[in-house]
């Protein structure tokens, strides 16, 4: 198939991958390589056998009701059932998931203070799904273990115990979804203001502002590939426009993999100590596969909305399971408290079956009724079954203090980074803020590094990505994304790390040599 750059530069980065797949699967009987996605193909299994345990014990305390009739249970009791957990733990101690249970339990009870009965009954609740989600913003012990785990990852440590609110949500692409829609349903964004994004991106945000629903002017902070995709002061210094509402932005990004350095959060909070009324909206989904990571919201905590998901870490994107996650006393709440009067009294309408006083409600709560159109808010909030699961990933990470599941995974990604560049023929570049989730594969640099910098000045004029892109599905069956998709403003592509075997790594490495030494031979030639 003969695609020329103009054909690519039309579609989305999701109708290249789906048209790669599709020239990739009819070239060859044999295994497509498909690295254009970052779904991992490793999974957290302890916390899995965990939650498995509990759905036997929580079986257990149904079965305890409605005896006299087959195949019907009730809900579980609060009292006693510490000791009858305490019972069926031995019954099942040489059962995978049942030591990590008895174990997270304990954790519970004995190093985070919370009683346990009340921990095991909301859990056992939560698993048979047999009430609405209560609160319909999180389970109330679940939120603040999670409100832990997420702490320590984000490099907060306890600073923000107890000061920071969660809503458990289906993934962080939800969390974008209720974001957008609450901050324009309560004047924080409106139509034509303008927002900052942090590039390169993750696409489907730079897609969302521009969207008829909200209709918002993105002004672009860039990246600085020559500085290892670092945000440069002048860059952040465009922050200082008033009329720049929020801004936006990935940490560790998509695809560029790697996280601010110290002296970007530095310079980001001496912008905010003159701009004390921007929103920041970060999505820290890739931070715990880097060293050292420190989120925005650990910085800046009282103007940033957080947005985590635990889908890559834990290998659980089917689960949809993510957060939300703000300081109690945050920018958003006070810019609606200095709304106009007559937006203030819309407000009121719109929220006025949700509370008695509709002006003191936080935002994070309208999230939560807007996420059913208010009338629906009686029936919100993440699943109580994916919420038991969300705790047990969260208590898993929190006990292992020596990081050993952290260390495997990165050691995973590490290894199959270091394949792919052996494929190259090139040594790997290395970056302490690199998570190695993702890399860019630079056609220009590898083509300069390889054969000179004439050879890269002529293959980037003269060698659209799309033809570059084509042939590796059409020869080789390999599936990149192009750097374009995500606004990387050089010819490149995207390669997940996360989904394939190491050896398929090393072979697209040497697939892109074959090719590139193919293209060598030509601008000899020529």
């Amino acid at each position: 198939m003969d695609l020329r750059e103009i054909e690519f530069e039309k579609l989305s980065p999701f109708e290249i991958k789906d048209l790669l797949i599709n020239i990739a699967s009819r070239k060859s009987q044999k295994m497509m390589l498909n690295a254009g996605r970052g779904n991992p193909n490793f999974l957290a299994l302890i916390p899995r056998y965990g939650f498995s345990q509990l759905g036997l014990f929580a079986l257990s305390e149904a079965e305890r009701h409605f005896g006299y009739m087959e195949g019907i249970g009730g809900q579980s009791d609060l009292e006693g059932i510490e000791a009858r957990f305490e019972l069926f733990v031995r019954s099942h101690w040489d059962e995978k998931g049942a030591r990590f249970l008895n174990a997270a339990v304990s954790y519970v009870k004995d190093h985070l203070g919370f009683p346990a009965d009340r921990f095991l009954h909301e859990m056992v609740q939560g698993y048979l799904g047999c009430d609405y989600p209560s609160p319909v913003r999180m389970l109330k012990i679940g939120e603040k273990i999670v409100a832990r785990y997420l702490l320590k990852e984000m490099g907060a440590g306890h600073d923000l115990i107890g000061e920071t609110q969660l809503f458990a949500v289906e993934g962080g692409t939800a969390a974008m979804s209720y974001l957008f829609e609450s901050l324009k349903a309560n004047f924080i964004l409106n139509e034509g203001d303008k927002i900052a994004i942090a590039v390169p991106i993750f696409s489907p945000y730079l897609e969302i502002p521009k969207l008829d629903t909200y209709r918002l002017v993105e002004v672009e902070i860039a990246a600085d590939k020559d500085k290892g995709y670092q945000i440069p002061a002048g860059e952040l210094e465009k922050l200082l426009d008033p009329e720049i509402k929020a801004f936006f932005l990935v940490n560790p990004g998509n695809p560029t993999a790697v996280k601010l350095s110290a002296e970007v959060l530095e310079n980001l909070k001496k912008i905010v100590e003159k701009r004390k009324d921007l929103l920041i909206i970060t999505d820290d989904v890739y931070a715990t596969f880097v060293d050292n990571f420190k989120s925005v919201y650990s910085v800046l905590p009282h103007n940033t909305i957080l947005v985590y998901s635990f889908s890559k870490y834990f290998g659980a994107t089917g689960w949809r399971l993510g957060v939300i996650a703000m300081h109690e006393d945050n920018i958003v709440d006070k810019k609606i408290q200095s709304l106009r009067e007559e937006q203030q009294k819309e407000l009121e309408s719109r929220y006025s079956s949700v509370t008695m006083n509709p002006r003191e409600l936080k935002f994070i709560d309208r999230l939560v009724a807007d996420s059913r159109n208010v009338a629906l808010r009686h029936t919100a909030g993440l699943s109580t079954p994916q919420q038991v699961q969300m705790v047990l990933f969260a208590l898993y990470a929190l006990m292992d203090e020596e990081g050993k599941y952290k260390r495997a995974v990165k050691r995973i990604l590490r290894r199959r980074y270091k394949a792919l560049y052996r494929g190259l023929g090139l040594e790997q570049p290395t970056d302490e803020n690199n998570s190695y989730y993702y890399t860019l594969i630079d056609a220009e640099a590898i083509g300069e590094k390889l054969y000179g910098r004439e050879f890269a000045e002529w293959f980037t004029e003269k060698i659209p990505t799309g033809e570059f892109l084509t042939r590796l599905a059409e020869e080789a069956q390999v599936v990149l994304l192009p750097g374009k998709g995500f606004d990387v403003k050089h010819p490149s592509a995207r390669v997940s790390l996360a989904n394939l075997r190491e050896v398929d790594y090393l072979k697209i490495g040497q697939t892109v040599r074959k090719i590139l030494d193919e293209y060598y031979e030509e601008f000899k030639n020529r």
